[in-house]
């Protein structure tokens, strides 16, 4: 998946949330789950493998996330790629915690991506 244009999988932040929603289910649990993915398959993408396109591509549906969260542009900030990924952690915490409703998850996912662009366009009030 990787191409010469300087982008990447992100394949820690795919692996840590694929764990996160596996929580304590088998793999044969969830490969049955996503349908038409191996066990093996699965097992390499936790353990940080890059994953066929097909592959993650249901791999995106299960974890209900749009495939550009896990790629990495090397033109970004450094300032930028920390946002991210604090704020992509928080989010897969927040996917992984199975007394919020997907609505609710939504919506505070959002609200962290709002913050942090106003905050790096400079248009929270500091007090």
């Amino acid at each position: 998946m990787e191409s010469a244009s300087s982008h990447e999988i992100n394949t820690d932040m795919l692996s840590a949330m694929i764990k996160e929603k596996r929580g304590e289910r088998s793999l044969r649990q969830i490969a049955t789950e996503i349908g038409d993915v191996s066990i093996a398959t699965l097992s390499r993408v936790e353990q940080g493998k890059i994953p066929d396109l097909d592959t993650f591509v249901k791999l995106c549906r299960w974890l209900e996330v749009s495939g550009d969260v896990f790629i990495n542009n090397s033109k970004n900030s450094k300032q930028e790629n920390e946002e991210q990924s604090v704020a992509e952690k928080v989010a897969i915490q927040l996917r992984a915690d199975r007394t919020l409703s997907k609505k609710t998850v939504d919506a505070l996912i959002q609200m962290i991506n709002l913050a942090y662009a106003a905050n790096q366009n400079n248009e929270l009030i500091h007090e």
